[in-house]
């Protein structure tokens, strides 16, 4: 383990022995062997501790384990503490985003103040594969697939060569001693459902799948770095600036079999979506003047170019008062501003769009009722085996409260089947025995 360690540092040259190294140690099993590691090879080091005070007693049993080893040690040990909660409800974001950015900012302070070069994480192997599968179900791109990086910026992670297991039995032959997070045996999050159920299941099929998928994952990065070498070629051939416009010649799109995803990889930065490009692609050969709409961008396809400008301030959002009653065979729908057509027929296969919902037809009972959300209101989210309060959901999907208070829902009976523009529940999705279905498409007008 120590050679492999060492080996991994010299391949990816993540430091040099004359600099300052500062762990994140949370004082569980992955960031303590981290930390023993970098004892045995006698390199010089500091701890810093983020408590999130999460879990009570054990946080601070956590921090107190953390501080008591590295005084035994004569390590320099930094700590802080942090109102995880507080600062997630103030900024609208998931309880795992708010720790994330309350600790690399300390992690930036502390890096400026004391002059480290870099911050030291206990990400291994099985980290970036779960890392990979959650962004592969999330559609991501070429360079959402290639793991964990061991090297960004001021961010390394030298444990990235060895898996969850070796780190274990590494842990065990050597009697280092760990704090057990108990939230890591939840399925509570994402992360956590893929780490108990599906990597499981995969490596059934494939015993070295920490191997395969690493090297599965080395390639897409040399496959990334070319793909970005090819779209600065590309943008200094065919993209022009003229005052806040950009400009992309026709052209350099139509020798490509798929234009929609070239045209994603150059646009997604503005806010468009993959729906979006496809329809973009498709609308090369006809009438001019067509526009798509990010939140804060326009897209426009010309006689010859696409242009993309900044989108005029948007108007107020306002969605009327009371209940709307959607009857069977009923194929639109009116609430303030926004519009639902529906639509049913047999289910079809459909891109990742959140204006629109496909529900199995036998499941919902009519009329369906189309209302603004309600503290209290909860459904089961597509993918999620638990409900979850829509307060929560929109927590975790960091909806703004300007934009929180004009979300509304679909109900079957007194079900949610979807949360409009956002997601479908999870028990009205479309199965392998679904028949028939009912399409919702949302659009705003005014």
């Amino acid at each position: 383990m120590k050679q492999a360690f060492l080996n991994h540092i010299a391949q990816k040259k993540l430091f040099g022995s004359k600099e300052k190294i500062l762990l994140a140690v949370s004082g569980g099993m992955d960031s303590m062997v981290m930390l023993s590691l970098f004892r045995e090879c006698s390199i010089d080091f500091s701890v810093a501790h983020a408590n999130f005070q999460l879990r009570g007693d054990e946080s601070e049993g956590d921090e107190k384990f953390a501080k008591t080893y590295c005084q035994e040690l004569s390590v320099p040990f930094f700590s802080k503490k942090f109102e995880t909660k507080e600062y997630a409800a103030r900024h609208h974001l998931s309880i795992q985003m708010a720790a994330r950015e309350l600790r690399y900012t300390w992690f930036d302070e502390l890096l400026s103040e004391h002059h480290f070069d870099f911050v030291v994480t206990a990400h291994h192997a099985n980290d970036s594969i779960e890392t990979t599968l959650l962004n592969l179900t999330r559609g991501a791109g070429l360079e959402g697939l290639d793991g964990i990086t061991s090297k960004n910026e001021k961010v390394i992670r030298p444990l990235l060569f060895a898996t969850r297991g070796q780190i274990e039995n590494y842990a065990k032959e050597n009697k280092i001693l760990w704090r057990e997070d108990r939230s890591n045996a939840t399925d509570d999050y994402p992360r956590n459902f893929i780490r108990h159920h599906v990597v499981p299941k995969l490596k059934e099929l494939n015993p070295s799948l920490e191997n395969s998928l690493r090297e599965s994952t080395e390639k897409i990065s040399g496959a990334v770095e070319l793909m970005a070498l090819g779209i600065k070629h590309w943008r200094e051939k065919f993209e022009t600036k003229k005052d806040e416009q950009i400009l992309f010649d026709k052209k350099g799109l139509e020798q490509f079999d798929h234009a929609e995803n070239v045209l994603w990889n150059l646009i997604k930065g503005y806010g468009f979506n993959f729906d979006q490009c496809g329809q973009a692609a498709k609308a090369f050969y006809g009438q001019a003047g067509k526009k798509f709409f990010s939140e804060k961008f326009e897209l426009i396809v010309d006689r010859e170019h696409l242009i993309i400008c900044p989108r005029p301030a948007r108007r107020e959002f306002y969605v009327g008062e009371g209940v709307i009653l959607i009857q069977k065979n009923q194929t639109e729908a009116r609430l303030g501003n926004l519009i639902l057509e529906i639509e049913e027929g047999e289910k079809t296969e459909l891109k990742n769009n959140p204006s629109v919902a496909q529900l199995d037809a036998a499941k919902l009972q009519f009329p369906l009722r189309w209302r603004k959300w309600k503290p209290g209101d909860y459904f089961y989210p597509l993918g999620m085996v638990n409900k979850k309060k829509l307060s929560d959901f929109f927590i975790d999907q960091k909806i703004s409260l300007a934009d929180k208070k004009n979300i509304t829902i679909l109900e079957s009976g007194n079900e949610i089947v979807w949360v409009v523009g956002l997601r479908i529940d999870e028990r009205y999705k479309i199965a392998l025995d679904t028949k028939s279905t009912v399409l919702c498409r949302l659009s705003i007008v005014g």
